[in-house]
């Protein structure tokens, strides 16, 4: 047993939330827990009906009804039905309060500030609503968002939502075809977008991509314009375009709620995968809200006293995941620009100048933050913190270790791991459990989460595959144009039948917790043995001369052969000196195999918008295959940088 690198204090577990769940559940239901999460999660899954109806009850699921069943069809994963008798709203359940505490501050990263109330939240959404019920959208239209994140993407998600319209958004740094290949397969009626955003530095047009966007897809009957970066933008050569306050009716005062079937689409989600157009994943408001709810207030104790923040743009699922904050009456911190603005001293400075309780942002910041030598610690104040979230890839064994040396001591720090698949988390965070070094905490609460090897039988401390054997409220609805669900069905279902695997690689550790090693379809297979890449990853980004690394297995002489490519600090050379260290430190700490055949020094790494490494857009490069869908990544001009190399020739 390793000693934890955190443990809840005992006001910290008496005042959690989730103590309070667990009391209600012994009160209810006659069962023993004595504050062990284990056994409450087991209790969830031998219960699962008794156990989400306790979390509607919990945290206060607004609706008109909840209906005498709360599981139909158990037996059939996919096509188990939830609380089939309810009615509800999910922009009813985020809008909930209405008084003048804060619901949105948002930030951009030119330095402007703006703060809506919980009171003017909900009368802009009743304005914007209003007009959109005057536009003739009604339930099950679609409408989207090219927006930063900003208050107006909110408000305009759950105007469309009080009607029961589906929601989908991507980020503005989004190219024509990368919005084609998602909206143009939606068809939405309305698009919200931004005039342009600032990132990096630089302010960035978007109306001429805008425009592009509007003569391709035939469907858009209105463009509505935030005028972000400029107080007149030029609408001429937008057909249909009007600016947002334009579009608002001032008149309006009263949300009109449609109450919807549990599972009434919410949102239109999309895979970030590079090898193909991008799936359209549908979500039911039910779940997704019950999900989230669940989340935030069970696992990250979140409440009203909180403020939230979760670093992401409006083309990551972590976006609705945040948003879903409101329901549980947070003030929500938006943040638009470069998460390392200022060298990384906005985020950090944000954290006081807002008293952020809650901060989520990624594995890549966190890691990024410790090689620039920045000491949280000593440079700013943290009280409020009291938890930090991290997802988007494995958290390194050195980044736990950093976080409570040079971050903040007093923290619980919750790797999160689920997927845009689910719009949730299959394992993560507990606020009433210790923390150990390169583990996520716990599987999720109603999740039932195991790890099988290659012929299917669960096995703890070894690698995997991970998998979800029993039914979840936040399973997808639908894929969009798959009337039959075979393309739903094998995305998740054709490996196991009955059983959910999406493609993650990881193991159980003793303590319960979990260990995620990367992505499935990229482990690398050198001899017949799978190797998960962030094994690689953890060993080589220690070492200082590093910044980060990608890693792939190339085809080689009838066997696959591990390929690491490298950004190095300005001025280091990768020489034989620093290549011996590297494989020493892999060879020391994994095993042989784990060793790469060829290094290879790079100048950038290719990702998708959301920060995630794209290492099977990698390999197809090396292997002089197509790359589709490039406008998915955030820097594809990046990926010429894989193509034809020397150094993979022999």
């Amino acid at each position: 047993m390793t000693t934890p690198l955190w443990s809840p204090g005992e006001g910290r577990i008496a005042s959690a939330q989730i103590t309070r769940f667990m009391a209600d559940i012994e009160a209810q239901h006659g069962v023993t827990l004595r504050g062990d999460y284990f056994a409450l999660h087991a209790w969830a899954l031998a219960n699962p009906e008794a156990f989400w109806a306790a979390v509607w009850d919990f945290c206060g699921v607004v609706g008109s009804a909840r209906g005498a069943t709360v599981l139909a069809d158990e037996r059939r994963f996919p096509g188990a039905h939830w609380f089939p008798g309810a009615r509800l709203n999910f922009a009813e359940n985020l809008l909930r309060h209405r008084d003048e505490r804060p619901a949105l501050v948002s930030l951009l990263e030119n330095g402007e500030r703006r703060e809506l109330s919980y009171a003017g939240l909900y009368s802009r959404v009743a304005q914007l609503a209003a007009s959109l019920r005057a536009q003739g959208v009604s339930a099950g239209d679609r409408v989207a968002g090219f927006l930063p994140n900003v208050e107006e993407a909110v408000v305009a998600m759950l105007a469309a939502t009080s009607i029961g319209a589906l929601w989908s958004s991507c980020s503005p740094d989004f190219g024509i075809n990368g919005v084609m290949d998602r909206f143009g397969q939606i068809r939405p009626r309305i698009l919200f977008a931004a005039d342009g955003y600032y990132y990096n530095g630089k302010t960035c047009d978007s109306l001429d991509r805008l425009a592009g966007i509007v003569e391709r897809i035939d469907s858009i009957e209105k463009v509505v314009v935030v005028p972000l970066v400029s107080d007149s933008p030029d609408l001429e050569a937008i057909p249909n375009a009007t600016l947002f306050g334009d579009y608002l009716d001032a008149g309006a005062t009263e949300v009109e709620f449609a109450q919807l079937p549990f599972d009434h689409p919410l949102y239109i989600m999309y895979s970030s995968g590079t090898t193909g157009v991008p799936k359209c994943i549908v979500h039911g408001a039910g779940g997704s809200l019950l999900q989230h709810l669940k989340e935030h207030q069970l696992l990250a104790d979140l409440t009203r006293d909180d403020v939230f923040f979760y670093f992401t743009t409006c083309g990551w699922m972590m976006w609705n995941w945040l948003v879903s904050g409101l329901a549980s009456g947070a003030t929500l911190l938006l943040y638009d620009g470069s998460p390392f603005a200022r060298d990384g001293m906005l985020l950090l400075d944000a954290i006081d100048a807002e008293g952020i309780t809650v901060f989520g942002t990624s594995a890549k910041f966190i890691a990024a933050l410790e090689k620039a030598g920045h000491k949280p610690a000593q440079s700013h104040d943290l009280t409020s913190l009291k938890t930090i979230l991290s997802t988007g890839s494995p958290l390194s064994h050195e980044s736990f270790e950093y976080v409570y040396r040079d971050f903040k001591q007093d923290v619980c720090l919750s790797s999160i791991s689920g997927g845009t698949d689910i719009l949730s988390c299959f394992v993560g965070g507990c606020p009433i459990l210790p923390v150990h070094v390169g583990e996520i905490q716990a599987p999720g609460l109603g999740m039932a989460v195991e790890i099988w090897d290659e012929e299917g039988k669960p096995v703890q401390g070894a690698k995997g595959e991970l998998v979800c054997t029993a039914p979840f409220p936040s399973c997808p609805v639908s894929f969009w144009n798959d009337p039959d669900g075979s393309r739903f069905h094998g995305a998740y279902f054709d490996r196991w039948p009955g059983v959910w695997a999406h493609g993650d690689y990881g193991e159980v550790t003793p303590r319960g917790g979990f260990i995620i090693h990367g992505r499935s379809d990229a482990v690398l297979n050198p001899g017949g043995v799978r190797i998960g890449t962030a094994e690689i990853y953890r060993q080589v980004e220690r070492i200082e001369q590093v910044v980060e690394s990608i890693v792939i297995g190339q085809e080689w002489n009838d066997d696959v052969r591990v390929v690491l490519f490298v950004v190095l600090r300005p001025g280091v050379e990768l020489d034989e000196n620093l290549c011996t260290r590297i494989r020493q430190s892999i060879r020391e700490n994994t095993t042989p195999r784990h060793v790469p055949a060829r290094i290879v020094r790079v100048d950038d790494i290719p990702r998708t918008i959301s920060g995630k490494i794209v290492e099977l857009a990698v390999r197809n490069v090396v292997h002089g295959q197509p790359v589709k869908n490039t406008d998915a990544l955030a820097n594809p001009e990046a990926l010429s940088l894989y193509r034809d190399l020397p150094e993979l020739q022999s």
